[in-house]
């Protein structure tokens, strides 16, 4: 007989306490950042039908969800506006009585542990839908810098830790560094969004901050999902920039930008599992297709397993629940 191998991978399988303890990849709620949504108003909670589970807040409303998220141990809450009006330049966006400088104040009051992460972008904001000014049909790259670092300011003057662009406008990480700076906040950090994609799994969201665009699309500036030498490129000039964290998005279907990410600089590697990801995993999880708590474990594990030192993802308090 053929002497059967000395090794057996099954040893270390046979009890779930074994493959608990060697497992290679571990999950830490204080890794997950859970985006929310933020109107004006009070005692508002609107479903967004496209990412059950997800609602348009107000403040106060939110102060609940931020306190569940801080006792779950998840590590960050990151914040996107839904203004009451709209303009060509997005002037929303800096109001420091807008819904996300609100929302920043009354979290570091109520979820103190709450690393607090604000999104700079324009889509929200501008009544086009665009991620900056628009000219002649065509984003106006360099008159669109200054107007994002209006806004990154209005959120570290109103308490927010992270600084996170989500553009893709060349130039805006020695801009916003800058103007951060200027206004005395050195301290606050830039988690940058250097690889991102225009991609179809952004669609949930754009319910969610009630953004469509009036003609055109976002590829002149998000990158062409499949370019892959482009996203080392982008990565390190941002790092060069200032980037104190870079971002790659979405996560799942660009788990090898993220390793390529990983291995490229030492600078903390963020991923955005977004909408469109949780919500196919919601849907086929309602359908009875696949079990849902696991697949969204299995495909939390897969991003970090990737290189991912953080995950901003809508399964935050649900994946930090579920580890306890």
């Amino acid at each position: 007989m053929t002497a059967f191998p000395s090794r057996r991978g099954r040893r270390l399988r046979m009890t779930s306490a074994l493959r608990r303890q060697f497992a290679e990849t571990r999950l830490d709620p204080a890794q997950f950042v859970l985006p929310v949504f933020i109107v004006s108003g009070t005692g508002v909670s609107r479903p967004i039908p496209s990412m059950p589970g997800n609602n348009q807040m107000s403040v106060d409303v939110l102060s609940e969800v931020a306190r569940r998220a801080q006792d779950a141990g998840v590590g960050g809450i990151m914040f996107f506006g839904i203004p009451d009006t709209k303009d060509a330049e997005g002037t929303s966006g800096w109001d420091p009585a807008g819904p996300v400088p609100r929302a920043i104040e009354s979290v570091a009051a109520v979820a103190p542990e709450l690393v607090r992460w604000a999104d700079v972008c324009l889509c929200e904001y501008t009544d086009h839908g665009h991620c900056g000014v628009v000219v002649d049909g065509i984003v106006d790259n360099d008159a669109t810098l200054p107007l994002l670092a209006n806004a990154a300011v209005a959120y570290a003057n109103a308490g927010a830790q992270v600084i996170t662009p989500s553009d893709m406008m060349d130039g805006r990480v020695t801009t916003i560094r800058d103007s951060l700076d200027s206004a005395g906040h050195e301290s606050v950090a830039m988690c940058v969004h250097a690889v991102k994609y225009a991609s179809s799994y952004y669609g949930p969201f754009r319910d969610a901050v009630d953004s469509s665009l009036e003609s055109g699309d976002r590829r002149s500036h998000q990158m062409n999902p499949p370019n892959r030498r482009e996203a080392r490129a982008e990565v390190l000039e941002d790092v060069a920039a200032g980037a104190d964290i870079v971002m790659v998005k979405p996560a799942g279907p660009y788990q090898d930008i993220i390793r390529q990410t990983r291995n490229t600089v030492d600078t903390p590697v963020a991923a955005y599992q977004v909408s469109g990801e949780f919500a196919m995993i919601k849907a086929a999880a309602a359908n009875g297709w696949i079990d849902g708590e696991q697949v969204m474990m299995e495909s939390l594990t897969g991003i970090v397993r990737a290189g991912a030192d953080v995950i901003a993802t809508y399964f935050a308090v649900d994946a930090a629940e579920a580890l306890k």
